[in-house]
């Protein structure tokens, strides 16, 4: 049986698997290529005959080079490819398919998609056309929620028409109320109001919104239940009546709407809640002979009460983390349900062995309202599945590009142990491990959310970030002892160049007389955070020692030694050992300098740290990721410091009468003119990246002097848009 793939997910031979692996985390690499194909780069449809082999296509792309054939279905925008239905089944009459799997997006919950499907008699990998339509519209599966006994949330049943009438219903209902694009998903047209205006603000967005990412702008409003868990539940049915419902995960860590960061199962739920909002998600599946697998999403409040807030019909992004703790392979079901067999377990059968965590690695600033999009080239790519208990569903490697057109997620990194403390240390252990270069990513966020005592105890809502960071994340904060390490590495990351400068290889037979130069000493000037440090590192034979003390403490009274050894070996890696005494606090650092490798294994007082080395410039500014968060950190010998005390420093840019845009994307609206008087606060354009849509407001009250942007054009980070007198 040939099937194919559309976006995101596999397609995948029924009878075919290749070797069942008993752990749920090791699986065929191929199968999970095929199964996740990146959010960016989707311009190619994939084909699958058989996970045994595989031709390779000359094109760079990971989900292409796996597949036996690849079908151009198009340019980047979706409109032209994935949400183009002609062109996909022109490429399925191509390819001879037999079934498709659609994956997470675009066409999946598409009903007239999968009615063009059964014209041409190829198997949707998915539910049937009644329950897509069902419950892909939020108006009429909140009906038929009601009618099966499922808790919803109060709010307007029918279309709001327009903005006043949103303005209006939003006051019968009562502030704060959401407003939700109704054919939606994934966070894409939803706004939160909490008065006229901004009923007013989140219509508007939230239908143009709805409209570029679904190709249908209705919306809906109900009540919006503030400081509420995210938990959904994992359904399963076949096309003999049969489902069951697969335990929950949690999902409440989320920006913009959008989940960051989900677990199995919940820390919050007891048993009997768990059945509870099992046997109701089952029972809204039954209602409308739900027959592949689908999730139920509830609200759930401090009480434990829950509200159903909507059933995707269709694979979800996180759904690795309920295979991990049930064992059940759910794309392989759904195939099988497709193909018409019956479910092969019992209600009693389904299990929750461990934990898992999963984290949504994204090409995002997260400095930037928790995350604004980044785009570019990979120069460096590295996943850590070295690390036991760890798995990651990608389709990119070193070169890919990320662009505007699609999602930002570069990957999605799940770990998985015998309890949750298990799984959030290999979490963080794979979150220090992993390797990104050249685009800006969010690993900081995402290993302090892990980490933060909040989330430990499971103190968690929707709301999470914004509690915790009322003032936007400013990355890891260091402790006093975390900064003794930070610039221990730091000086010693200096020393091993200086030491590989000074090597030659093999320079014993050089035709050419190598003269060495006699360095007994290093005397730098340390700058972290604003406050400067002096490091002395002396030379005495193959043994270097280091102090270091900021500018208010006394030479005398510093107390801090750095032994560097030089390995004998040919590489131009470097054995440190480090024993400083500061404030009569101890601590040892060893580690092998290997400049060349992206990972740097320190040992710090008997704990492996892992720290990379992003970049070192010649004048002394050097980059390091340590903890999750990158550091910058100036490093220069003691004449060097001196004589930079005489250089010009560049002026600041005066950004308050100009607007630069925040991210790559695309200009969607200008709403002023030159000569146009605005106020501070007020929208001056609107920018789509990524399928999520911007407003950009003045910095303060002026005139308009110039505009550098219209409706249309495509703008990269930092791009002046419009400039004020």
């Amino acid at each position: 049986m040939a099937g194919l793939c559309v976006g995101e997910a596999a397609l995948v031979t029924a009878g075919r698997r290749g070797r069942r692996w008993p752990q749920p985390l090791l699986r065929s690499a191929a199968l999970w290529t095929l199964k996740h194909v990146p959010h960016y780069s989707r311009q190619h449809l994939v084909v699958s005959r058989s996970l045994c082999s595989a031709a390779y296509d000359s094109n760079e792309k990971v989900h292409v080079k796996m597949a036996d054939e690849a079908v151009c279905v198009g340019p980047a925008p979706t409109s032209k490819s994935y949400l183009n239905m002609d062109a996909i089944m022109e490429a399925i009459k191509k390819t001879g398919a037999q079934a498709v799997h659609p994956g997470y997006g675009f066409l999946s919950e598409n009903k007239e998609f999968a009615k063009c499907l059964a014209a041409e008699d190829v198997i949707f990998i998915g539910p049937d056309t009644h329950a897509i339509q069902a419950m892909g519209d939020k108006i009429e599966s909140k009906l038929l929620a009601k009618n099966a006994k499922v808790n919803t949330i109060p709010g307007f049943d029918g279309v709001v028409k327009d903005a006043d009438e949103a303005v209006r219903i939003a006051r019968e209902i009562g502030y704060p109320v959401m407003i939700k694009a109704s054919a939606g998903g994934g966070g894409k047209g939803m706004r939160i109001a909490w008065d006229d205006e901004e009923t007013r603000d989140g219509f508007r967005f939230s239908s143009q919104e709805a409209a570029s990412s679904f190709g249908d702008d209705r919306l809906l409003i109900e009540k919006f239940i503030d400081n509420p868990r995210h938990i959904e539940v994992q359904v399963l049915g076949d096309k003999h009546g049969n489902a069951l419902w697969l335990n929950e995960r949690e999902c409440s860590i989320q920006r913009r709407n959008q989940k960051v960061v989900e677990e199995a199962p919940s820390l919050f739920l007891d048993s009997e809640t768990r059945r509870a909002m099992g046997e109701q998600a089952v029972a809204l599946a039954k209602a409308v002979n739900y027959s592949s697998a689908g999730t139920v999403e509830f609200l759930v409040d401090s009480k434990k009460n829950f509200y159903f807030l909507e059933m995707n019909t269709r694979l979800q992004v996180e759904h690795p983390v309920t295979e991990c703790i049930t064992g059940l392979d759910l794309v392989q079901e759904m195939i099988r349900v497709a193909k018409g067999y019956p479910l092969r377990h019992k209600q009693a059968d389904i299990p929750i062995n461990g934990w898992a965590v999963e984290c949504r690695v994204y090409a995002e600033d997260p400095y930037k309202s928790f995350g604004l999009p980044s785009i570019g080239r990979l120069s460096q790519y590295q996943e850590p599945l070295h690390l036991p208990g760890v798995r990651v569903d990608s389709g990119i490697q070193p070169g890919s590009d990320i662009s505007i057109y699609y999602d930002p997620m570069i990957s999605k990194l799940i770990t998985y142990g015998s309890d949750r403390r298990e799984a959030l240390k290999r979490m963080e252990d794979a979150l220090d491990n992993y390797v990104i270069r050249g685009v800006t990513h969010n690993i900081a966020l995402l290993r302090e959310v892990i980490i933060n005592s909040r989330f430990v105890k499971g103190d968690i809502n929707t709301k999470f970030l914004s509690d915790v960071y009322p003032d936007g994340f400013k990355g890891h904060q260091l402790t006093e002892n975390e900064r003794n390490q930070l610039l221990a590495i730091a000086s010693s990351l200096f020393v091993a160049s200086q030491l590989r400068a000074h090597h030659f290889q093999e320079h014993e037979n050089s035709r050419v007389p190598v003269v060495k130069p006699q360095v007994a000493n290093w005397e730098l000037s340390v700058k972290l955070h604003d406050e400067v440090y002096t490091v002395v590192a002396s030379n005495s034979g193959p043994t270097f020692s280091v102090s270091y003390y900021n500018r208010k403490t006394p030479l005398d009274t510093a107390k801090s030694l750095l032994y560097i050894i030089p390995s004998a070996s040919s590489s131009l890696a470097v054995t440190a050992v480090l024993k400083v005494e500061v404030d009569e606090s101890k601590l040892n650092v060893t580690g092998a300098w290997n400049l060349a490798s992206p990972l740097l294994s320190v040992n710090v007082d008997g704990t492996q740290r892992m720290i990379q080395c992003l970049s070192r410039e010649a004048g002394g500014n050097m980059s390091i990721q340590f903890l999750g968060t990158v550091y910058k950190v100036h490093i220069l010998t003691k004449l060097a410091a001196e004589l930079n005390k005489f250089m010009l420093e560049k002026a600041a840019e005066d950004t308050s009468s100009i607007l630069r845009s925040p991210m790559p994307g695309m200009v969607v609206a200008v709403s002023v003119k030159p000569g146009d008087l605005v106020a501070e606060g007020q929208e001056i354009c609107v920018i789509e990246a990524m399928k999520m849509q911007n407003s950009m407001t003045a910095g303060k009250t002026g005139k308009v002097k110039s505009v550098h942007c219209k409706a249309g054009d495509t703008v990269g980070e930092g791009d002046l848009l419009v400039e004020l007198e």
